[in-house]
């Protein structure tokens, strides 16, 4: 038997001012949405690129998350190879080679209720040749029926075109599809023909004010020098917690996805 069930996803969390607000608002947003389950993606949340065991450590203490998923950057912190193996609700993208380590995909259960979600990686202007996402999601898919049909995908990819075309491949073998990687929320969500609830981009959370979540003076320079410069994370401005809020029914479809987009005009010590 399904039941229905409601899902709450964090778009991608930058760095110290992406924790701060998630650590003081959490319990905020379980009110606010009252959600079955948790989803956020942490691929940022060491220093804007990366994640280290003690902020992950901290995460899992201050927050009652259920799932968090990653992308491109998940290795750009050396020391979490060492440890993502440690973190079960942690998933890499499942279309990386088998060799590499991480969890691939995970069934949550809560109050009886069934959730199975898993991470892509896409292949268009994302710098990275993993295997292809169309292909690995139909093998995970058939992996994770065998315990329930509600199924959650983050595909984290940079090209519109290759998110779309994913949601039209998968319409209806699982029940939601939700970009990630761009940081920019889009104003596409939907409920498609056959009952995937999609968004090209969930967005991000943290300083609204910037460069994707990071300082607009690093970016311009980069942008009118063409010379390497690493993007450092914005720490002042508005900030804001951007993801989606999903409704599945009792036949494992989307009834409803919506976006959020929360302001805190209060600059909080970050």
């Amino acid at each position: 038997m399904h039941h229905k069930i409601r899902i709450l996803f964090i778009g991608d969390i930058i760095g110290r001012p992406g924790r701060r607000l998630i650590y003081h608002h959490f319990d905020e947003l379980l009110e606010k949405f009252t959600p079955d389950f948790v989803i956020a993606n942490i691929e940022n949340i060491a220093g804007g690129m990366g994640i280290t065991k003690k902020i992950m450590d901290e995460i899992e203490s201050k927050c009652n998350i259920d799932v968090y998923t990653t992308g491109n950057h998940v290795w750009d912190k050396k020391e979490f190879e060492k440890y993502v193996n440690h973190y079960e609700k942690v998933l890499i993208p499942a279309n990386y080679p088998e060799f590499v380590p991480g969890n691939r995909y995970i069934i949550v259960e809560k109050n009886g209720k069934k959730l199975g979600v898993f991470n892509l990686l896409g292949r268009a202007l994302m710098g990275a040749n993993p295997d292809c996402p169309f292909r690995v999601a139909k093998s995970i898919i058939e992996k994770i029926k065998k315990h329930t049909s509600n199924i959650f995908i983050d595909f984290h990819a940079e090209a519109t075109s290759e998110k779309n075309a994913l949601a039209f491949y998968l319409d209806g073998e699982v029940s939601a599809i939700v970009g990630t990687h761009t940081h920019i929320q889009t104003a596409d969500e939907r409920v498609m023909d056959k009952g995937t609830a999609y968004i090209t981009d969930a967005g991000m959370t943290g300083v609204f004010d910037s460069v994707i979540g990071y300082d607009e003076k690093i970016a311009i320079k980069k942008f009118l020098t063409q010379m390497p410069k690493k993007y450092e994370v914005k720490n002042r401005g508005t900030l804001v917690i951007q993801g989606v809020i999903i409704e599945l029914n009792s036949e494992c479809r989307a009834k409803k996805i919506e976006r959020i987009k929360i302001f805190y005009w209060q600059f909080i010590n970050i």
